[in-house]
């Protein structure tokens, strides 16, 4: 009888960041290594991956990291983690390949090689299980749903996925495997949630497809697209669409270039004329209304790219009068006021918008019916709601409640959270540290929430810094403090302000001084607390204070005394004979006069 655990270790209660974990008595199955890109809070970071510590304390039963598709939100963070454990890592030829991508931009992980290949028809035995895969529909090629086969049932992670009848050979689901491992019997089923409370039926990719095409045939000037770089589904679609009206494709960004030159090689993107796809340099040579521009950012973000270009801070694109913006992304509800914001610069800056997501419910993921359809072919006995936050973790548990299943039987998990199957039943058994760890620059886990509360309050009140030179020897301030702000307020126009923060941090460091029990902690504090309370009684600001306090080194004091006291003894004896050196100062003087009578005979010759 197998001890089953399923442990969410991102993904739940969020948007992207997909990484789940099943244990099976010792093996331990990682599915997915994704990120997700910070909210406006998280001021500076860049990208938000998984806490690994509980895989990191028993990587010795970590057996491999099975990839469902090949979006950052699956393959993301695999860089961060392969870079110090070598596990092997399973996906699709694609998403192999888009994995190994990742990893090359890595510097730390470049050395990893260890990937493998697998499709629908692979299965891979383990000492406790075996993993399958099957195929999904989804906006990128390659995606599968995993499968581990335990001996109390199969446990099945979907990945991202929809239904969509209309679909080519490439992005088709396999309805007959889908059935054939429902009829094994599923325990447990780990289903996308991200689309579960859409009340709207999703647009095929037809509708789409034609969508675009009519939007290119109808506008006379320039098109700019804004796609996620990613969706080879979309890109493929423009390229498509290009070549029918007679255009030019113009791929902006690196990313996107490398994403595109790897699914030509895979032969998942195909071009319908080799020329089809010009290069950015040549831009300035095409006819407008004959040019479409790819934009889809840095990271596959082209919401803030589209700003650059509406303000002229794009390396290369500039919107001018008459462009067509066509946002072909479904942007997440947070970023509502971000997109707003990108419409009116793009219309001050001449140009129109057009998006996608105002006629059509266009999204790779499943809605409700779709996700009705998954647990009627699969029959699982009980559900766990992931990739979503968790109102649409809650709605899909409305969902599946709906077509019969108990509530009892259906697990909302939080990050962290062990859902463990034993004698005959499944329940929350416990906690494993789990949570995210923040990617700045280069520095990975190293900003906590001290930081990023620090960071807070600099943009919103600034700081205010107050240095200072004290002697503990002589109980004395050396220097008159020196206090200036930086986002606080206009030092030149609160003269009076500084002054008087000037004399409190001189008042509160000599008061430390006077007291016997000198301690460098509580006077820090002390000039913190009372500046503070000055600054916010005159302007109801809250600003980072930073005292900085500096003693005179006494052993360098006694060290200077020292040498001045030798100089002072030697020097003494000279000084009694200033006189003589008055005299020996004078005799140069003396030698020039006498050298002039015999210049003048010369002269006079």
């Amino acid at each position: 009888m197998s001890k089953i655990k399923i442990i969410a270790l991102g993904g739940v209660r969020e948007n992207g960041k997909n990484m789940y974990a099943v244990q099976v008595d010792d093996e331990i199955f990682v599915l997915d290594c994704g990120l997700k890109y910070p909210e406006n809070e998280l001021l500076g970071i860049d990208v938000v991956i998984p806490d690994f510590s509980y895989l990191e304390e028993n990587i010795d039963k970590v057996v491999g990291i099975f990839l469902t598709h090949g979006h950052a939100d699956a393959i993301g963070a695999l860089p961060y983690f392969v870079e110090k454990h070598d596990v092997p890592v399973f996906g699709s030829d694609l998403t192999i390949d888009l994995a190994k991508l990742a990893v090359a931009n890595q510097p730390k992980a470049k050395k990893f090689k260890d990937f493998h290949v697998v499709d629908e028809n692979t299965a891979i035995d383990f000492d406790q299980a075996t993993v399958s895969f099957f195929k999904t529909t989804h906006s990128i090629p390659g995606s599968m749903g995993i499968v581990i086969k335990t001996d109390e049932g199969d446990v099945v992670y979907t990945g991202d996925f929809k239904f969509d009848q209309s679909a080519v050979p490439m992005y088709q689901t396999n309805y007959a495997r889908l059935t054939e491992i429902g009829s094994e019997g599923v325990l447990a089923l780990l289903s996308d949630s991200a689309n579960a409370e859409s009340p709207y039926e999703d647009a095929s990719e037809r509708d789409i497809y034609n969508y675009i095409l009519e939007a290119f045939e109808y506008h006379e000037g320039r098109i700019i697209v804004a796609s996620v770089a990613s969706n080879i589904m979309r890109v493929q679609q423009v390229i498509d669409a290009a070549a029918k009206t007679g255009r030019k494709v113009v791929l902006t960004g690196r990313d996107l270039e490398r994403i595109v030159r790897t699914a030509l090689k895979q032969g998942s993107l195909k071009l319908p004329d080799d020329d089809i796809i010009v290069p950015i340099k040549d831009i300035k040579q095409l006819d407008p209304e004959k040019t479409v521009v790819l934009e889809t950012g840095k990271m596959g973000e082209p919401i803030k790219a589209l700003q650059k270009m509406a303000v002229n801070r794009h390396s290369t694109v500039r919107i001018n009068q008459g462009d067509l913006v066509f946002i072909t992304t479904t942007p997440s509800h947070a970023m509502d006021t971000v997109v707003a914001e990108t419409k009116d610069m793009i219309y001050r800056a001449g140009g129109e918008v057009k998006s996608i997501s105002d006629d059509l419910h266009a999204s790779g993921h499943a809605g409700k019916n779709d996700l009705q359809l998954m647990l009627n072919l699969l029959h699982p006995e009980y559900l766990l709601p992931v990739q979503g936050e968790y109102r649409l973790l809650a709605a899909h548990a409305d969902i599946a409640h709906e077509v019969g299943m108990p509530y009892q039987n259906i697990f909302i998990t939080g990050i962290g959270d062990v859902v463990s199957y034993d004698h005959g039943k499944m329940h929350v058994s416990g906690q494993v540290d789990a949570g995210n760890t923040m990617i700045d620059g280069i520095g990975v886990g190293d900003i906590g929430n001290i930081v990023l509360r620090d960071r807070k309050l600099l943009s919103e009140d600034g700081i205010f810094i107050a240095v200072i030179t004290i002697n503990r020897k002589t109980k004395s301030i050396v220097t008159t403090p020196k206090v200036t702000a930086r986002g606080f307020v206009y030092v030149k126009t609160s003269k009076d302000l500084m002054a008087e923060s000037t004399q409190i941090v001189t008042d509160t460091v000599q008061k430390n001084l006077d007291h016997k029990e000198f301690d460098w902690s509580h006077l820090k504090q002390d000039v913190r607390e009372d500046l503070g309370h000055y600054l916010y009684e005159q302007t109801k600001r809250r600003p980072v204070i930073l005292p900085v306090i500096m003693e005179v080194n006494q052993n360098r004091q006694r060290s200077y005394a020292h040498k001045a006291h030798k100089n002072t003894k030697t020097e003494v004896p000279a000084a009694k004979q200033a006189p003589a050196k008055k005299t020996a100062a004078k005799k140069p003087v003396k030698k020039a006069a006498a050298k002039k009578p015999a210049a003048k005979p010369a002269q006079s010759k």
